[in-house]
């Protein structure tokens, strides 16, 4: 990766012009996109304005933007931008969401909370139900702890111990992924998990992660896998049990729920939960802007204790 100069415009009526403070790294996506392992010929995302053209190198990329308004009707107000990494940029002023008095930092965990939410009001594991979450990075942790508060039986598994102790301080009970099946097992009084929520980026952990299933259970990958091969057991196990594989994805919201729910609510949903849910134990580790390949570098050989990523500017 490397840092550019870019040119913005005047901001126009109904535009703001946001100075960043932090802009926050996903540790998915952003991921695939810094190793080379999503097609080049994808669209960045064609829900987010502010992310034009393809994968293909080089392209700006980042979508977590937090920021002070410096012209605009919203001048002097924090706000959030899904926006490429950035010190200085214009937005439409439909496209910011005021923050009020949260963190900053916090902040920039908005997408991954927002993300969660949709894995939960798409999972339906509901009261009593026992749902076991396979990787408890920001995401995993984030859809763990929303689960818990529908009523589930959570039972969450990473091979960090770090992780695993963040997850508990959502009050998420953990374990390594060598004892899950045990604490499925005991969850479940034998039967099995309802929901499987595959949150770890890693194929092999949704293979693995059928045999934890429940007749008739469910599994919602969370994670992208980009380019990498995914090879499934569907064989006769998973035809005998009436398994379900289904994918949740953030960008829109799925027939059955948009009765209910929109982005404008999800997203005000999503902002309450900021101030509600302790991120401060995700906020792990900020770099300068102008060492962001240090960053990029701290998230790809997984840098002990980092959780989530972001940028400081100024």
């Amino acid at each position: 990766m490397r840092l550019d100069q870019v040119e913005i415009a005047e901001p126009g009526r109904s535009e703001v012009l946001v100075r960043t403070e932090y802009s926050g790294i996903s540790g998915g996506t952003e991921m695939l996109a810094y190793r080379g392992e999503i097609d080049p010929r994808l669209p960045l995302d064609e829900t987010i304005g502010a992310l034009e053209g393809t994968f293909a190198y080089p392209f700006p990329y980042g979508y977590s933007c937090v920021g002070r308004v410096e012209r605009g009707t919203l001048e002097g107000e924090r706000v959030f931008a899904f926006h490429p990494h950035q010190d200085l940029f214009v937005a439409p002023e439909r496209d910011v969401l005021p923050l009020g008095a949260i963190d900053a930092r916090v902040a920039t965990l908005f997408p991954l909370v927002e993300t969660a939410l949709q894995v939960t009001l798409e999972a339906g594991a509901g009261l009593g139900g026992v749902a076991a979450v396979i990787g408890l990075g920001p995401v995993g942790t984030l859809c763990a702890a929303l689960l818990e508060r529908t009523g589930a039986v959570v039972v969450g598994s990473d091979p960090d111990p770090a992780r695993r102790e963040a997850a508990e301080a959502f009050g998420v009970a953990s374990t390594s992924p060598r004892q899950l099946h045990h604490g499925v097992d005991r969850a479940s009084a034998g039967r099995g998990a309802d929901l499987l929520v595959e949150a770890s980026g890693d194929p092999a952990a949704l293979a693995e992660g059928l045999e934890l299933l429940a007749h008739e259970g469910t599994a919602l990958v969370c994670s992208w896998y980009g380019t990498k091969p995914v090879s499934l057991p569907l064989g006769g196990a998973f035809h005998r049990r009436r398994l379900t594989i289904r994918s949740t994805q953030v960008s829109t919201i799925p027939r059955a729920l948009q009765g209910r729910w929109s982005r404008e609510r999800r997203r005000a949903e999503a902002l309450r939960l900021l101030e509600d849910l302790p991120l401060k134990v995700l906020a792990t580790h900020d770099f300068p802007f102008d060492e962001a390949p240090r960053a990029y570098e701290a998230l790809d050989h997984g840098e002990p204790g980092l959780m989530h990523a972001a940028l400081r500017y100024g």
